[in-house]
């Protein structure tokens, strides 16, 4: 793995590719490093469920990134393949749950970057469709069509 905390900028796709849209992080970040030429000085990484061991390490180092840009799928009832930004105080209940490590929400951790480490956190979002219950992988085709238009979302924020 590289050393994403040594970027000047880094994006992380979110999500479990195991379990319908909510693997649209990982897919934007596949499709980002398929599609465009990144800048060296940005880092784009498939956090996958991983984010929090991710957040943490950066928390904990001495060198961090100046921006970090959270790709990920949410509920909040807007329309299936809407694309928003999300402040980190309104990350939803559920997905705050969902990223629970020892009581320490990853919205936690990006609120610390933010407020006491000085690091620009952004989040990009997109409105699921449905995330299933049981595993069942791939995404919906609202989905699907919108991960264009957040890769060029993405790119307009590292620039």
């Amino acid at each position: 793995m590289t050393d994403y905390w040594n970027s000047e900028i880094l994006v992380l796709g979110c999500g479990n590719v195991l379990f319908g849209d909510d693997g649209f992080g990982p897919e934007v970040v596949e499709y980002l490093n398929k599609h465009f030429e990144i800048p060296p000085e940005v880092c784009v990484l498939n956090a996958g469920t991983g984010v929090r061991e991710i957040l943490f390490n950066i928390v904990i180092n001495d060198q961090r990134p100046k921006r970090i840009i959270i790709v990920d799928a949410v509920d909040v009832g807007r329309p299936p393949g809407e694309i928003f930004n999300l402040d980190i105080r309104e990350v939803p209940e559920k997905k705050i749950d969902d990223f629970s490590m020892h009581q320490l929400p990853t919205s936690n951790l990006l609120k610390e970057l933010e407020s006491m480490c000085g690091v620009d956190v952004r989040i990009i979002s997109v409105q699921v469709q449905k995330i299933p219950d049981e595993v069942s992988p791939g995404l919906s085709k609202a989905i699907i069509d919108s991960i264009p238009a957040v890769c060029q979302k993405v790119l307009n924020t590292i620039s």
